[in-house]
């Protein structure tokens, strides 16, 4: 965490060009270019209702995606996944690196209200009250004592961030942090219009007239498990840029659907299955996805028989990654380290090319290790063993799982697909005995994947705990030494597949079918995936 405001910018360019070389962006016309259709409706599928859409209390990517929209921090990434000004009209950086002045711009509510720094200053005191019970709040941790408020050491007037008046705001760190910015942009640290807070009260993010937004959007109707309807927002300062009038997103929980209304012209872009993915691969409508994203099982450990690291580590070694990216088709790679390929370290190296790689393909090695297992924990036969899986395309991940566990090791493997927000109550509560989980980065950093284990972590599904790796992820923190604080990480990534609480399995790919009038969707690698703030229609018959 460390350098000048400058190199910050220029690590964050190399990290756009690098990650818009893996398809980090889907566009589909050059800037400049101006949408001539006088309907500007986008109709498009979306993969799962949004849990909550309350800042302070969403956690996944479905919830990041729509509040991407409708809602805007001091900072949004832009078309080339750097984050620029967006209620913050500037910054001044102090020497250190450790404070950060915002000048505000004029901007409204949704509601009339204008957008002050108190609302910035109110939400991220509201996610970091220990009352809230906020599973992102850790990603506020840089700020100057948000940890010690978060967990009862401190008051909220402690905490490193304060509207100094309408249109400044305050920020102070605990240590120089290289992708700050970047973390602006993300949904925790958006605003909250306290007024409409506390007017519709644990109601807030349910309903689409129950908040208010500040995005190129707001939310014209939420028909639960159905649509989500977007309209322009009439009070955004930078609407003259928005030129979608509306945009409707059809919840679809099955690609199979999804394509069937693309096909039938009733939805111009649809996320594509792996089943059909060869049929549309010669298309021009036809575009893949790589963001930085892991799959990847977690083994609770607290269970008799998962409790044991060579059982979890036969378990790993019995799975054949580079078949199954054949099986799912749709653009994803074996993964045998944690923190995807598409990661930059703060000394500007790609993480894989320094980090080792883990577990890889053995039915001898697993086999090996299960005996081994079996006999430290005193077991004569192995158990039944359930699988929580999706309920979607990758369920089809966790069948070729199961039969690879039953032809190398002969473990029984029961699958549990779920939906997705009981399958994430499932995990939360440690209801579950191995799941088939996933992460996608938040910023470009390894930390945004590898400070998910440390002991305690609202995200340790696995209930793991490591003394030295808790303090390798430590050291990491403020350190100012790239080399050293690289270094941490690749011991800690180590630490973490040697003991095996999960095992990498795939890098994931997405493929989405997108009509040819359909022009400036973005696809984000890092944080909030899909920004429709530049997108048009253009030449739709």
């Amino acid at each position: 965490m460390r350098k000048r405001l400058t190199m910050v910018l220029t690590l964050l360019t190399v990290f756009s060009l690098v990650l818009a070389g893996c398809g980090g962006v889907q566009t589909g016309a050059q800037d400049g270019e101006k949408g001539i259709d006088e309907n500007q409706e986008l109709n498009m599928t979306f993969p799962t209702e949004p849990p909550t859409l309350d800042s302070s209390l969403a956690s996944d990517a479905y919830s990041f995606d729509i509040l991407n929209n409708v809602m805007e921090g001091l900072y949004r990434l832009n078309k080339d996944n750097k984050p620029e000004p967006a209620m913050a009209s500037s910054v001044d950086i102090s020497d250190d690196k450790t404070t950060y002045t915002f000048s505000l711009r004029d901007a409204n509510w949704s509601n009339g209200e204008p957008v002050t720094a108190h609302d910035f200053e109110y939400a991220w005191k509201r996610t970091l009250n220990p009352e809230t019970k906020a599973e992102y709040s850790y990603i506020l941790y840089p700020v100057k004592n948000a940890e010690a408020y978060n967990t009862g050491e401190a008051s909220a007037d402690d905490v490193g961030v304060k509207a100094v008046d309408e249109k400044t705001l305050e920020v102070q760190l605990e240590a120089p942090s290289p992708y700050f910015l970047s973390l602006t942009a993300f949904a925790t640290y958006l605003p909250l219009n306290e007024s409409a807070v506390e007017e519709f009260g644990n109601k807030y993010g349910t309903e689409a007239d129950q908040m208010v937004f500040n995005g190129p959007y707001d939310i014209a109707e939420w028909k639960h498990e159905q649509s989500i309807q977007l309209k322009k927002s009439k009070t955004y300062w930078d609407r003259n840029v928005v030129r979608l009038e509306t945009v409707n997103l059809n919840i679809v929980k099955d690609t199979a659907t999804g394509v069937n209304l693309y096909t039938g012209n009733q939805v111009d872009v649809a996320e594509l299955s792996s089943s059909l993915a060869e049929a549309f691969q010669k298309s021009p409508e036809y575009l893949p996805f790589t963001g930085a994203a892991t799959q990847y099982l977690v083994f609770n450990t607290n269970n008799d028989f998962l409790s044991n690291e060579n059982v979890r580590k036969a378990i790993s070694f019995a799975i054949d990654r580079e078949s199954l990216v054949k099986i799912m088709k749709d653009g994803s790679e074996p993964a045998f380290g944690f923190v995807p390929p598409s990661i930059f370290t703060s000394d500007n190296q790609v993480f894989r090319d320094v980090a080792s790689d883990g577990h890889q393909y053995s039915p001898q090695e697993a086999q090996r290790m299960l005996k081994e297992g079996m006999e430290e924990l005193g077991f004569s036969t192995t158990p039944r063993i359930t699988l929580l899986s999706y309920d979607d395309e990758r369920r089809q991940a966790a069948v070729f799982m199961q039969e690879q566990l039953r032809n190398n090791l002969d473990l029984d493997v029961q699958i549990d697909p779920k939906p997705f927000k009981q399958k994430l109550d499932r995990e939360l509560a440690g209801d579950f005995e191995i799941t088939f989980a996933g992460w996608g980065a938040d910023y470009n950093d390894p930390q945004t994947f590898l400070d998910i284990y440390v002991s305690d972590g609202p995200y340790n599904w696995a209930d793991w705990s490591s003394k030295e790796y808790d303090e390798l992820i430590q050291k990491s923190k403020g350190n100012t030494n790239n080399e050293e604080r690289t270094q941490n990480f690749v011991e800690a990534e180590k630490l973490l597949l040697d003991e095996a609480p999960i095992a990498p399995i795939l890098y994931r790919g997405k493929i989405f079918l997108q009509k040819q009038y359909v022009k400036n969707i973005y696809r984000h690698p890092v944080g909030a995936e899909l920004s429709l703030k530049w997108a048009y229609i253009d030449g739709k018959e």
